[in-house]
């Protein structure tokens, strides 16, 4: 059976324990945590998720007994819910339209208006009822426990930091630095999405060093980090059908890849129209912001610089990956090298 198939079949039986109504008084509220369980999680690429079984999978070299990939499975999910509970408030904050082709949860009539932030709160509470119904007895509970919790907290920080820029007046463009991106990304973007999958495999496969975990994270971060220039660049160019959302970086006045180095690079009459455009909400606005864009040929700037941090990693990956199996690494590269959503 096809990785992603196997994964995604079993979650019907993972989430079994969290929609059992052992209280009567609660049965319209275990039919929400169904609906924004199924609506928000379900119907992703589920990288992530497959990530934890992938990686688990190729550290016992493709043999792994059925219950330690069961148990791979189950962190996916905790991973993908995590995933699910920070995009439905992501979406709020980011005045968001869709997300995977379909609305923003917060735009269904299931999840209507801001109702949908406590909805946020009661799916991230669902990892952590897996977390205790399935390891509560495992030498590794503690270790995934704590790295969830941490990997929350960093990626609502990177929140934070992003919504930094979006919260001020007047445009600054002295805000939109790279020290600013790259602490956004790391935070926001490369910890929960490349990281944490990768170490609550580790943790389950008891290769989880000190060592071991530096030398993962330090080039699961720089992926990360290619991952998200993509996204920033996906987000103005893309066919939003392909991508399964409208692009709004520009609108939503976002530190991306594409502004900071557009700032860095523009002439000073092209940083007033940056400056008089950036971040509004107006078809018009918008299109000048991308006529700078064109001006200063973004396009082929991204694609070299897209590149070069691409042979950066595989000469990561080739140096040293602490005695770990390339091939987790390169999965991952594989999955997003020129990727077109």
């Amino acid at each position: 059976m096809e990785l992603k198939q196997k994964f995604k079949g079993s979650l019907d039986v993972v989430v079994e324990p969290l929609l059992r109504e052992e209280d009567p008084r609660l049965k319209g509220i275990y039919s929400r945590v169904r609906d924004l369980i199924y609506y928000n999680c379900a119907d992703g690429k589920m990288n992530r998720g497959c990530a934890v079984l992938q990686t688990t999978q190729i550290l016992s070299n493709f043999n792994a007994k059925e219950s330690l990939e069961f148990d791979a499975i189950v962190l996916g999910w905790c991973v993908e819910i995590l995933q699910g509970y920070l995009l439905i408030a992501d979406d709020i904050m980011d005045r968001s339209i869709t997300r995977r082709g379909k609305p923003c949860w917060y735009k269904t009539q299931g999840g209507t208006g801001l109702t949908a932030v406590n909805d946020s709160f009661i799916l991230e509470s669902c990892i952590y009822d897996l977390l205790r119904t399935y390891f509560h007895d495992k030498t590794y509970y503690l270790s995934c426990l704590h790295l969830l919790l941490e990997t929350g907290k960093k990626t609502e920080f990177g929140q934070a930091l992003d919504m930094e820029t979006d919260n001020i007046e007047t445009l600054d463009l002295d805000l939109f630095t790279f020290e600013r991106y790259d602490l956004i990304v790391e935070f926001k973007t490369s910890y929960y999405s490349f990281y944490l999958p990768v170490a609550l495999a580790l943790h389950l496969c008891g290769r989880d060093s000190p060592e071991v975990l530096a030398r993962a994270r330090e080039i699961l971060l720089r992926i990360g980090y290619y991952f998200q220039i993509q996204d920033d660049f996906l987000d103005c160019y893309a066919d939003p059908e392909v991508l399964g959302k409208i692009g709004r970086d520009i609108e939503d006045r976002k530190c991306s890849w594409l502004f900071v180095t557009a700032v860095q690079h523009a002439s000073p009459e092209q940083k007033e129209l940056l400056k008089a455009n950036y971040g509004k909400d107006d078809v018009d606005c918008v299109e000048r912001v991308k006529t700078v864009y064109k001006a200063l040929d973004m396009e082929k700037r991204y694609y070299q610089f897209a590149e070069d941090i691409y042979k950066e990693i595989c000469d990561m990956i080739t140096s040293d990956t602490a005695g770990l199996p390339p091939l987790i690494f390169k999965d991952f590269l594989d999955k997003i090298h020129k990727r077109s959503k």
